[in-house]
């Protein structure tokens, strides 16, 4: 239950029998049945800058948006934003990028909503307060739910359960043939 640590007992224990039951993966699946197209760097990208061009556009420019695979393993985080710096002459530039973790690839629309929102919202808000999630409502108003339901999908993989969404419902398997 590493990831609903911060929430009430109460809900802990909810989730703790749906994944006895083994559930919680169909009740996820009900509630968010496919998942998204953005499979590609280009493609995450394109998404991200729409969102940040309607909702932020005097934000600082990104450079780059990407999937990272090594990400939750080593930052254990699910998405990243950084700032590089580099002297070029007697000017210092720098560079705004977006890192997400690899397995938004194969998940509904709205976690990865969720987590490009959060990133987003760094742009402009350091610190996790409440100034952060304010920005993430206005941007995203069901945010807090995604952001939920994520963490309990997170969960039912932790305790063994599989990927509920194997690929987009009538997305066909690049390696299959039709009928």
């Amino acid at each position: 239950m590493k990831y609903l640590t911060g929430y009430p007992e109460s809900m802990q224990t909810q989730v703790r029998e749906l994944v006895t039951q083994t559930r919680l993966g169909t009740m996820l699946q009900k509630k968010y049945p496919g998942t998204h197209d953005i499979r590609t760097d280009k493609a995450l990208y394109g998404y991200v800058m729409d969102l940040k061009n309607e909702f932020l556009r005097n934000a600082d420019a990104l450079s780059k948006v990407a999937y990272d695979s090594k990400l939750q393993v080593i930052a254990h985080a699910l998405g990243t934003h950084t700032t590089v710096s580099r002297v070029q002459g007697s000017k210092l530039k720098s560079k705004r990028e977006i890192r997400v973790a690899s397995l938004f690839k194969e998940v509904p629309i709205e976690f990865l909503r969720m987590i490009t929102v959060h990133e987003l919202a760094h742009l402009k808000e350091k610190a996790h307060d409440k100034a952060f999630y304010q920005l993430c409502t206005y941007m995203e108003p069901q945010y807090h739910q995604f952001e939920l339901d994520l963490r309990l999908y997170l969960t039912h993989v932790d305790a063994g359960g599989e990927a509920p969404w194997v690929l987009n419902p009538g997305v066909m398997d690049p390696g299959s043939s039709p009928g």
